[in-house]
């Protein structure tokens, strides 16, 4: 699935930075903030800020900086966290129970409105709110709940049928945890999330 409107997934990820640093600014009563003032607080870049920002617009006033609310409002805009998005969890082991509480308790855009797992000690009760369903019933399930988003927790050897499964069922974004590489739907943005390759990442650094 294409970047958005040619943005990276880098940029979008700074400006989830920017929004968390700028909302710690707005919980110590900070109204205005310059790029370089940003910066040097949360050791950013202040040409990278002032760059990233003004792919979306002018939000600054020179001499002034930024409106701290109102950056926040923006950020929350571009970012699509202001209206709310269903989610489902397929996989309820202990990353994936952890995930969905998480979900549950914040105060996020993300409203879980499905859980599957094929545990059938856990099928049939109850995580939060949620009755949990077999795995087998993601066709089923997915198009009555208007899920969007699925986070992907399940063994290597389930991943791809369940990916399948979410694909073929209307979902259109898949954040994978799975240790697999996916054999990805065009019509879906997947992100994977892999520990082990991250791990090995840092042993490299350790190592050098």
């Amino acid at each position: 699935m294409a970047e958005p409107a040619g943005i990276s997934s880098l940029t979008l990820n700074r400006l989830s930075v920017y929004l968390r640093c700028l909302r710690q600014l707005q919980d110590s009563d900070v109204t205005h903030v310059s790029s370089s003032q940003l910066a040097q607080q949360f050791e950013l870049s202040a040409a990278l800020i002032r760059k990233d920002l003004a792919q979306f617009g002018e939000f600054g006033i020179r001499g002034t900086g930024y409106r701290v609310d109102d950056l926040v409002e923006s950020l929350i805009k571009v970012l699509g966290l202001d209206r709310a998005h269903n989610l489902a969890v397929v996989g309820l082991g202990s990353l994936g129970s952890a995930l969905a509480r998480y979900l549950s308790i914040n105060d996020k855009p993300f409203r879980i409105v499905a859980a599957f797992d094929v545990d059938g000690r856990k099928v049939g009760h109850k995580i939060g709110h949620l009755t949990i369903h077999h795995s087998r019933e993601i066709r089923e399930i997915i198009p009555q709940t208007g899920a969007q988003i699925a986070v992907l927790s399940v063994p290597e050897s389930a991943a791809q049928r369940c990916y399948d499964d979410l694909a073929d069922c209307g979902i259109k974004a898949v954040l994978n945890f799975a240790p697999v590489q996916l054999k990805q739907a065009p019509s879906v943005r997947t992100k994977s999330v892999d520990f082990q390759i991250n791990l090995e990442e840092l042993a490299y650094f350790l190592s050098s």
